[in-house]
């Protein structure tokens, strides 16, 4: 027997429109009226059930793959069959293995520094004393790291992609939301247009495989992608290389980038964090730092949704029983905004987490179990480096302006404004470490 809770009873269209327009708004009030957990009807998922309670979120976490899959459909019929996302069961669990190396231990530190050369360039053509908004430059800080990361050194390939992938991406993020049509209509729609980029993608990606050499010298990810293997001694194919860092690369750069965008919009409302920030980066330390990145995350989540798709009928989900297809959807931002949780949620506060780390199944924003973010670590390292190096330079001026409101990109949530910064080039503090490379900084 089914059993699960009541929800809006509108149209799904009408469901669909409210959601896009009040992002994040649409979901807190629809909890104030039905509790949390309810149920939702969407395009893209159909009929789903919505939970935000911390016990039901672990259990559905820590269930097995072969009972609660990943969602369906997903994010793998945008980034390809061969991508994490699409991938199920011993698929996803072997290609998961190969993929978690380079994002930890040492090969992460020594990523430290690519990021913090990005971060300078791009600094470096900062204005100061006006408004502006810092979301472009964090785009390409991201997008110029996780390039030389995934690829190591430059070239002609490495431009094409600078060049591709923001329009991949974006286009990518908002069809997403979308369901695919039935017939190919041609480049002039936004499907055929995404199809045509996704070529162009491969090609490149092509290029590189076919000039790779040296590969025991390389510490990028490409190299180490044609290098493993799978336990069978098989290698990954062409085909799955490219639909994997196309993952990396998407899930690496646009994410990442609009958190950072959110710190600089908080930070510039909470003068006393600021002030304590940059007293901290100019001793050294980090712990401020690291708690002021986790507290950004839990108050302005970019990715509102995750979810499972249920693979056995009649799955007891603590108070509900959950028919066989259905996809059960956890809110990252119901759970993060949960008094019970965490006091007073609206308060922009790090000092909840300075000294401790969260509880991966209440704060969220990375998804969770098998299926969570395997750069999760990158990112925060990413975060964390670019934060430091803007502190160190530059002087964030505070605003008492309102708070920036979100703006849905389709998959991610950004700043409306994207994240209006003031800022003036310090001179006095640390000296820079980063040695400038001879790229500009809008290349």
């Amino acid at each position: 027997m089914t059993t699960l809770p009541p929800g809006p009873s509108t149209p799904v269209l009408v469901q669909v429109l409210y959601a896009m327009t009040r992002p994040h708004r649409g979901m807190r009030e629809t909890r104030k009226r039905y509790g949390d957990a309810f149920v939702v009807k969407t395009p893209i998922f159909g009929r789903a059930l919505v939970i935000s309670d911390p016990a039901e979120i672990r259990q559905l976490f820590q269930t097995s793959p072969d009972i609660a899959e990943n969602v369906e459909p997903n994010l793998g019929r945008i980034l390809g069959p061969g991508s994490l996302f699409a991938l199920q069961g011993e698929a996803h669990r072997a290609q998961r293995k190969l993929l978690v190396p380079p994002f930890h231990g040492r090969r992460l530190a020594a990523f430290e520094q690519i990021v913090e050369e990005e971060t300078v360039n791009e600094l470096a053509g900062w204005p100061q004393g006006r408004p502006f908004p810092v979301m472009p430059s964090t785009m390409r800080i991201t997008l110029n790291a996780i390039l030389r990361a995934v690829f190591g050194a430059e070239g002609a390939e490495f431009a094409d992609l600078r060049d591709l992938l923001p329009k991949l991406v974006a286009l990518g993020s908002k069809l997403a939301l979308l369901p695919i049509p039935k017939r190919d209509y041609g480049s002039w729609t936004p499907w055929g247009r995404f199809r045509a980029l996704r070529r162009e993608y491969d090609a490149v990606i092509n290029r590189l495989i076919d000039k790779a050499t040296d590969l025991d010298d390389r510490n990028d990810v490409l190299a180490m992608m044609l290098q493993s293997r799978y336990e069978d001694g098989s290698a990954m194919t062409r085909s799955e290389v490219a639909d994997q860092l196309l993952t990396l690369l998407a899930a690496g750069h646009e994410t990442t980038a609009t958190t950072l965008a959110w710190a600089v919009e908080r930070l510039r409302r909470h003068p006393d964090v600021l002030d304590a920030l940059v007293d901290e980066v100019d001793a050294g330390g980090k712990e401020l730092r690291e708690a002021v990145i986790t507290e950004v995350q839990r108050v302005r989540p970019v990715i509102d949704l995750v979810g499972r798709n249920i693979r056995t009928d009649g799955f007891q989900l603590g108070r509900w029983t959950v028919p066989k297809g259905m996809n059960v959807l956890v809110s990252i931002d119901l759970i993060h905004d949960d008094p019970a949780v965490f006091p007073n949620p609206r308060a922009f506060d790090p000092s909840r987490f300075t000294g401790t780390r969260p509880d991966l199944y209440q704060w969220i924003p990375f998804g969770g179990g098998t299926r969570r973010c395997i750069g999760a670590a990158f990112a925060v390292m990413e975060m964390n480096v670019v934060l430091r190096t803007m502190l160190r330079d530059f002087t964030l001026a505070p605003t008492s302006e309102p708070d920036e409101r979100w703006h849905s990109r389709g998959v991610a949530s950004a700043p409306r404004d994207g994240g209006l910064a003031v800022v003036h080039r310090r001179t006095t503090g640390a000296a820079p470490t980063a040695t400038t490379t001879s790229r500009g900084a809008h290349s």
